[in-house]
């Protein structure tokens, strides 16, 4: 890293000789007019106001943004290239103020800034001002646009008295003798660039990696975000727009299948070319993944998923190139439902994840490639516990877990039996579809603690039409509004629902209810792995 102080002339000339640009990745000019007047005045009094961060190198990018409202001449063939990556909207809140060569793009709605000459010289208030041209009174308001062309600022100051001329001359000496902090970064490694930037923006806006991607990968046939939008469009057809919405998880599985390793910024190790050529298998492999999420494990949404990254070693699995499938028999898919089991109800996703993700993916790979592997093989115990202390929270990755044990046994409506429309209702995914075994307001009458109402091992899939007909009736009350006979003994059977249900007898209920989901647990998470 060096450091080279600017004068505000060296950078009016760099950006006019289009040696300073805007890469695509950053955000456009979004600082209002009084921030502008703002820094002004910081400069001005000598104030600090930051320093700018550029990025210096020989290969100009593919896409580049304008200044502000000025598109940039092309810079000159054997000049350095001084990307900005900090600072862009002081370095174009100074420009615009100052500059005299360009012309704006567009009406902009940008307002000249003025130095009032008649405010007192306060440390507090600013004495800069962005006004209409209305608003500007000729004989109190200077303007700064012509404080570094020396024609324009002697035609300026022509009508002032000679004690406000010397006011101004100062206010001239004081712009064009402040130098503007910039450190600058001399490198052609992409990947430094990458973190450089996330770094400098954790605490702000999160870095968009997609946008610093597409400017490597960018070219006439290939536009990564149109390539994302239409990814985006096809995940929404099922029911999966959210995470054609999470660009960063889209990245990380990209991540992991190019590079095997759930991290963004790896995928700016390969060039463009490179990217582009693998954009179908990621897509392939994201696409897999849903689809087997959807058809095998009942997952209708990515909110129904425990953790996210569960995505990831999935997409693994499933990518290839366009027109070759991923096939696998009966002992590959037991073990990849197994690891998904294993990692919900034991939380394996909830710290560590790229630790985690990375020993998985890595098995995946033996998996996919017909050799010896150990995903899922980790401890893995459920038992009746699980189901008594875990409290039903849609925010809770347990509850996640449970909706879709639950899901997978093939739920009937409680009351009048048919079959629970799955897809309808996780994707829907609200308190309205579940509901209490046991009524709360029954329960609550009769002493029980908060805890164990909401207790895991007391919920089920209830409409909220259904809830209101159970209301505050005890089991043995509404067991007159269910069928009879077999239909009843599948209602039962399909909610994890034991022959004790209606005994009215709430923690006898919770014990049994809660070994029939332990088993059913047990069942999926199978501790022989073959």
């Amino acid at each position: 890293m060096e450091y080279q102080p600017y004068s505000i002339r060296q950078l009016l000339d760099s950006v006019n000789s289009g040696s300073i640009r805007i890469p695509a990745f950053q955000r456009g000019f979004v600082w209002k007019m009084d921030n502008v007047a703002y820094l002004m005045d910081s400069i001005y009094k000598r104030y600090p106001f930051g320093s700018l961060l550029f990025w210096r190198t020989k290969s100009k990018l593919a896409i580049e943004k304008k200044l502000g409202h000025f598109e940039l001449p092309d810079p000159r063939e054997d000049y350095p290239i001084d990307y900005v990556l900090d600072g862009q909207q002081r370095l174009t809140s100074i420009f615009s103020v100052f500059q005299t060569e360009l012309e704006p793009t567009l009406d902009n709605g940008w307002l000249d800034i003025y130095f009032d000459l008649e405010a007192d010289e306060n440390v507090q208030e600013s004495q800069f001002l962005a006004l209409q041209d209305n608003q500007v009174i000729p004989e109190k308001h200077f303007p700064l646009n012509v404080l570094f062309d020396s024609v324009k600022y002697r035609e300026a100051t022509a009508q002032f008295n000679n004690e406000q001329i010397r006011r101004l001359d100062k206010l001239q000496e004081k712009f064009k003798e402040v130098s503007v902090p910039i450190q600058v970064l001399k490198t052609d490694n992409r990947a430094t660039v990458a973190i450089v930037f996330e770094r400098i923006n954790r605490l702000g806006v999160a870095l968009d990696t997609l946008q610093l991607l597409s400017a490597w990968t960018w070219n006439e046939n290939f536009d990564l975000l149109e390539s994302f939008r239409e990814l985006k469009e096809d995940l929404e057809e099922f029911g999966f727009s959210e995470v054609g919405e999470d660009s960063d998880l889209i990245l990380r599985c990209a991540a992991a299948i190019l590079k095997e390793e759930p991290t963004p910024d790896k995928l700016l190790e390969l060039n463009g070319q490179q990217v582009r050529a693998a954009f179908p298998k990621v897509r392939n492999g994201i696409l897999g993944a849903i689809d087997f999420m959807r058809k095998q494990l009942k997952i209708a949404a990515l909110k129904n998923l425990p953790y996210s990254a569960l995505i990831i070693p999935l997409a693994v699995f499933f990518a290839e190139p366009d027109g070759k499938e991923v096939s696998y028999d009966s002992k590959v898919y037991d073990r990849l439902t197994k690891w998904f089991w294993r990692s919900c109800f034991t939380g394996r996703y909830s710290s560590q994840t790229r630790k985690t993700t990375i020993g998985d993916i890595k098995e995946v790979f033996k998996l996919k490639n017909g050799e010896i592997s150990e995903l899922g093989e980790f401890s893995c115990n459920v038992n009746e516990k699980f189901f008594k202390i875990n409290q039903f929270s849609f925010k809770n990755a347990n509850t996640k877990t449970f909706i879709l044990l639950l899901a997978n046994n093939n739920p009937k409506s409680l009351l009048s039996g048919s079959s629970v429309d799955l897809d309808r209702v996780l994707q829907k995914y609200n308190k309205t579809e579940f509901h209490h075994v046991y009524p709360r307001a029954y329960l609550k009458d009769n002493g029980f603690s908060e805890s164990s109402i909401n207790c895991l091992a007391n919920l089920c899939f209830l409409s909220t039409s259904e809830n209101k007909k159970i209301g505050r009736k005890k089991p043995s009350e509404y067991l007159k509004l269910m069928p009879d006979g077999d239909s009843l003994n599948e209602i039962l059977s399909h909610s994890f629902c034991p022959s004790n249900t209606f005994n009215d007898d709430f923690q006898d209920f919770l014990n049994q209810r809660s070994k029939l989901l332990a088993i059913f647990a047990k069942k999926l998470i199978q501790d022989s792995l073959s």
